[in-house]
């Protein structure tokens, strides 16, 4: 109810049972009040609800991503198990299997399944199309990506720096060529195809070889051809690496897989243990000094020697059967 007195309104209202007479401006300025305590709140539930909304897409989105992830690493380095052997295939031909973040993480998740598998006790590393890898994803360098080349644990294309205990054959089809090159370097043993080119032009572009290739090219190479190919810039082809010892063997294009799988075959018919001790003592042992070199065969051996294959090989021996080995 609403009063006048000397031209000025007021507001009565009743609190307790009491009839109070409320100023005309007061009333305004309580109600103005009220309504700008209603909208902040109105605010702060809008804020939050925004809040929550960005939480939810921000953990849709990264359990997108890190499916997508997943997914495309095993997509861009398939594995495959024919018997003992699994092959490793780099699956991007529509960027000459250059490697990027998902490569390189293929890789790894790749070399982790091989190393898991006690059934699998060999491993093929090849590529899909006419180039086996060009090395660096030059567009992820572009794009500030680079880092995702690497991984903890294998470095440069997830294989260049791995730890592992089982061998792996590089099957060459094409160039391999930079980071291609120094993924070959990685691998233990090299099928060629005809086709195939070696090299680490990186010098062409002012850059330096970084995934290990100008230490082992000469480790694999008589040491002025190494050079000649760190300084010029320039490959070489299959023929001349496999007269060079770089290539265990050459194929066909079309038989590469199968000659890979042929040798592959003559390392699982031995034990595994004995093979993967011995790759170990070649690997550490080439450049160690004999007394470092003596220790590591005598601690190889004494462990083979406390395996179930190492009764085995004899005992087929003596029953003119072959063995049977359980890699334990």
């Amino acid at each position: 109810m609403a009063a006048e007195d000397g031209g000025l309104r007021s507001t009565t209202g009743v609190v307790a049972g009491v009839v109070v007479l409320v100023p005309a401006g007061a009333a305004r300025r309580a109600r103005a009040r009220v309504e700008v305590e209603r909208r902040e709140v109105q605010a702060i539930d809008a804020v939050r609800a925004a809040e929550r909304a960005l939480e939810v897409a921000l953990l849709v989105r990264h359990l997108t991503d890190s499916n997508e992830g997943r997914l495309g690493s095993a997509a861009m380095v398939e594995y495959e198990v024919r018997g003992n052997v699994a092959i490793l295939t780099i699956n991007r031909p529509e960027a000459r299997n250059a490697v990027n973040g998902a490569v390189a993480n293929g890789m790894e998740e790749a070399i982790d399944k091989l190393e898991a598998d006690d059934s699998v006790w060999v491993g093929i590393l090849t590529g899909v199309g006419p180039v086996f890898s060009a090395g660096a994803d030059l567009k992820a360098v572009a794009d500030g990506t680079a880092a995702q080349m690497q991984t903890k644990r294998g470095g440069f294309a997830g294989i260049a720096r791995r730890e592992r205990t089982k061998p792996i054959i590089a099957a060459v089809q094409g160039p391999a060529l930079a980071g291609g090159c120094e993924i070959v370097l990685s691998c233990d043993l090299v099928v060629a195809s005809t086709e195939a080119r070696f090299g680490i032009p990186e010098v062409k572009r002012s850059l330096v070889a970084g995934a290990g290739g100008l230490f082992r090219l000469p480790r694999a190479l008589p040491k002025n051809v190494a050079m000649e190919l760190a300084l010029t810039g320039d490959p070489i082809d299959a023929q001349r690496a496999y007269e060079l010892g770089f290539v265990n063997r050459l194929a066909e294009p079309d038989k590469l897989i199968e000659t890979a799988l042929a040798l592959a075959e003559q390392i699982t018919a031995n034990a595994p243990l004995a093979v993967r001790a011995s790759r170990d003592i070649v690997l550490r042992g080439t450049y160690a000094d004999d007394d470092t070199a003596w220790r590591i065969t005598n601690e190889a051996f004494a462990a083979v020697a406390q395996s179930e294959d190492f009764a085995e090989g004899p005992r087929a021996f003596i029953e003119k059967r072959p063995p049977a080995w359980k890699g334990r």
